[in-house]
């Protein structure tokens, strides 16, 4: 890569510092320059980044805790599932024998989703300290926009408080999708707080980052005991015998994995004709589903679920074949409704200034994250793009930045995206898919990890590194791995897509040996000139 080019990405991270105004226009002691709403990963990482350009900052949170979805009943409780989950199948199925360490192992659940709570409270617990640190005002309460500059928290005890602020960031997130026919059991924002009351704040500045929220499914009634959402599905009492998953993307395929492995029969039912989710190579898609099922795991591709009813202490569903129509019945103790999220805007108050969201109920944004109200902005799942806590966390970043007088751009092709099943998927950039729609030609690059020295000796040798390039520039298009730890090495992939790398760039650099990098220095290499050094 050249040093111009270097020299155009790169720009120091604490560059920007935020100017207050020298006199306010505001005459309440509860004034401020910015007000985010909600905490979650895009929320308090935009808070502290503001507090820390200089801006006098408050972040308001509905929930008791911090941290939104992610933190307290999303990616941080699924992974330490997932992770523990794995443990106990490797030695349920005889993996730790084989490897010398002979067990009889007994699943203790309360005690793994003990382990999964302390692992929430840590972490929940750490961004009350890091707001405590950066001086970040945090209030608990429902936040309502009732000005351009003004925002109203109700909280737990009925009272109100209001906080004047120059501006608004909406980082309010999503909620689970409903599926039709389930029933699941001046600038100011209003917070409605924990104790009933209800505080305004007025603000220069407003940002919205309210998350999101599972989506139900009509006529599916979620009480999260049998029918349940992913919440539910993260504290189950006891392992069901049979398990029915309406969904297999990314939260239906990694919540069914964890029971699988601990015992449940798990059939997952997909509307689409592959595993694994939006945007996932079909060649990657495929050995997933593949893999999934050696491992156990059921799977109705092409299928749609006409509605579910309890029948004494059992949930029978109803599916019909996507085409042909073929009706099916099925039986489960537990049924998960995992069809998606939906954007989180409820008692938000957008309509109280004038912003109107989109078919999808997004919050619309400019490439500033601005609204339509100048002073109101929005990151996160609840605007446009893909659902995830680290692009969420980028946006919060690049937006207060943006405020302070800095760029705002951000390049959602290099977003990565995880499944955190075993073996691990994950990609960044184009699926072949892509490439053949946009008339692009490309070539491709593989390597197995059944030729990588490291996922030899871990005996985890399930999977591939593949790697798109131009065909004329040799440009790193897009990287796809499935495989052990795909979740760490797509980072790698991640910078090269960000500085314009090259194939042949890649797989000059030295990667230690041996490690499971080198499996994407060969699929590099395979690219660049058709060979690789370790397989045939």
């Amino acid at each position: 890569m050249s040093s111009i080019c270097r020299q155009i990405l790169v720009r120091p991270l604490c560059r920007y510092q935020f100017l207050a105004s020298a006199s306010r226009a505001f005459s309440s002691g509860n004034e401020v320059d910015l007000v985010v709403i909600g905490s979650g990963p895009g929320g308090y990482v935009a808070a502290i980044k503001a507090a820390q350009l200089g801006m006098k900052t408050v972040c308001v949170e509905k929930d008791p805790t911090f941290g939104g979805t992610c933190l307290n009943v999303g990616c941080i409780p699924s992974k330490s599932l997932l992770n523990n989950s794995h443990y106990y199948h490797m030695a349920k199925s005889g993996d730790l024998n084989n490897r010398g360490v002979e067990v009889k192992p007994t699943l203790n659940l309360e005690k793994m989703m003990a382990a999964k709570a302390g692992a929430v409270k840590a972490l929940t617990g750490g961004i009350a300290l890091l707001f405590k640190a950066n001086k970040v005002q945090p209030i608990n309460g429902v936040g309502t926009i009732v000005g351009p500059n003004e925002v109203s928290v109700k909280k737990t005890d009925g009272s109100t408080e209001n906080v004047k602020t120059r501006n608004i960031l909406i980082a309010t997130g999503s909620e689970v999708t409903p599926f039709p026919g389930i029933d699941i059991d001046e600038q100011q924002v209003s917070v409605k707080k924990t104790d009933g009351s209800t505080e305004n704040v007025k603000t220069r500045n407003i940002l919205i980052a309210t998350g999101s929220e599972v989506t139900p499914f009509p006529g599916i009634d979620i009480d999260e005991q049998q029918i349940v959402s992913s919440t539910g599905a993260l504290s189950l009492k006891k392992v069901p015998e049979k398990m029915v998953v309406i969904g297999a993307g990314v939260i239906g395929s990694e919540l069914g994995s964890v029971w699988q492995r601990l015992g449940a029969q798990v059939t997952v039912v997909e509307f689409l004709d592959h595993a694994g989710g939006a945007g996932i190579d079909m060649e990657l898609a495929k050995l997933f589903h593949r893999t999934l099922s050696k491992q156990g795991m059921k799977f109705l591709l092409s299928t749609k679920v006409l509605g579910a009813k309890k029948e004494g202490n059992k949930i029978m569903v109803q599916t019909e074949a996507v085409k042909g129509g073929k009706a099916q019945t099925l039986e489960a103790d537990t049924l998960l409704v995992a069809i998606g999220r939906r954007p989180y805007t409820a008692e938000l108050g957008v309509e109280n200034v004038g912003i109107k969201l989109d078919e999808r109920g997004r919050v619309p944004v400019n490439e500033r994250f601005q609204t339509c109200v100048p002073s109101i902005y929005a990151i996160g799942d609840v605007i446009q793009g893909p659902m995830l806590a680290h692009k969420a966390e980028d946006e919060g970043v690049l937006c207060v930045e943006g405020m302070a007088g800095g760029p705002t751009h951000i390049d959602y092709n290099c977003i990565p995206s995880v499944v955190y099943t075993h073996p691990e998927v994950a990609w960044v950039g184009k699926s072949e898919e892509m490439l053949k729609a946009e008339n692009v030609k490309y070539k491709v690059g593989k390597f197995p990890f059944s030729a990588n020295s490291r996922a030899k000796t871990n005996n985890e040798t399930e999977g591939f590194v593949k790697v798109l390039g131009d065909k004329e520039t040799d440009r790193l298009l897009g990287v796809h791995i499935m495989g052990p730890n795909a979740g760490e090495m797509i980072a790698e992939a991640v910078i090269g897509l960000e500085y314009g790398a090259s194939c042949e760039d890649i797989a000059r650099v030295c990667h230690a040996h041996p490690t499971l990098s080198e499996a994407f220095r060969e699929a590099n290499l395979h690219a660049y000139c058709g060979k690789t050094i370790n397989n045939v």
